[in-house]
């Protein structure tokens, strides 16, 4: 049992007292009943005090507050676009077309210069055939088609990268009723007061005999005297 300030310990319950009548001398000879015992104790001898160590805790006013932080990086992807200039060359000839008709052309020309009346036609035909064959093969032989410029749009995925400072902590200079400053660390902003660790006290655990039981309670003050008190069959544990 754990107690401080003024403490009592209640005496065991007891049964009444006979009514039946008998002399002083049989009274005098008679052993007591427990309740009567515990009635008649008037000290509650103390057995053992042990020494306890507590911790605690005081209000200390803030005097600095100072940020603890990082540098935090982020990358932010996003499209980057530029205009190239790129060649490109031109279909080839493919002797199907341009260059047959022109040599048919030039061909059936020279042929009708050659011979008159059926003779000229025969040969106009002979030279428009002979005009296509030729000017199909000229075709064919031609090397590349024309160079142009054109602009091109190329994109690619790049991230930018950016940086910040978070903070994750503050340092938190404080000064206790005594005077004495420290630094400690948090991770909330305090406001004008802070809950610092105080000194070191002792308390004591106090163990007694009381109507035949051993009892322990903890007092602030180491007790004085090798018994508590008894008042009305309840035990004072501190004045």
């Amino acid at each position: 049992m754990r107690a401080s300030g003024n403490k009592v310990e209640p005496a065991v319950a007891h049964s009444a007292l006979t009514s039946q009548p008998t002399n002083d001398l049989a009274m005098a000879a008679a052993p007591l009943t427990p309740s009567a015992a515990t009635l008649a104790q008037t000290r509650a001898p103390i057995l053992a005090v042990n020494e306890v160590k507590q911790g605690g805790t005081v209000s200390a006013r803030v005097l600095e507050v100072a940020p603890v932080t990082k540098t935090v990086a982020q990358n932010t992807p996003r499209q980057s676009c530029h205009d190239q200039v790129v060649q490109e060359r031109l279909p080839e000839r493919d002797g199907n077309i341009g260059g047959t008709v022109i040599g048919a052309v030039i061909g059936g020309l020279a042929g009708n210069r050659v011979g008159d009346g059926r003779g000229r036609d025969a040969a106009t035909v002979a030279g428009a055939a002979a005009g296509g064959y030729i000017g199909n093969r000229i075709d064919r032989r031609h090397v590349g088609g024309r160079v142009v410029n054109r602009t091109e749009q190329r994109c690619q995925t790049v991230n930018d990268r950016t940086t910040s400072e978070k903070t994750i902590a503050y340092n938190v200079t404080y000064r206790t009723p005594e005077g004495e400053t420290g630094v400690k660390r948090v991770t909330k902003k305090p406001g004008t007061r802070i809950d610092v660790a105080g000194a070191t006290k002792s308390a004591y655990d106090v163990t007694y005999s009381f109507a035949g039981r051993e009892r322990t309670v903890r007092l602030d003050d180491r007790p004085s005297g090798n018994a508590f008190p008894v008042v009305d069959g309840r035990v004072v544990t501190s004045l």
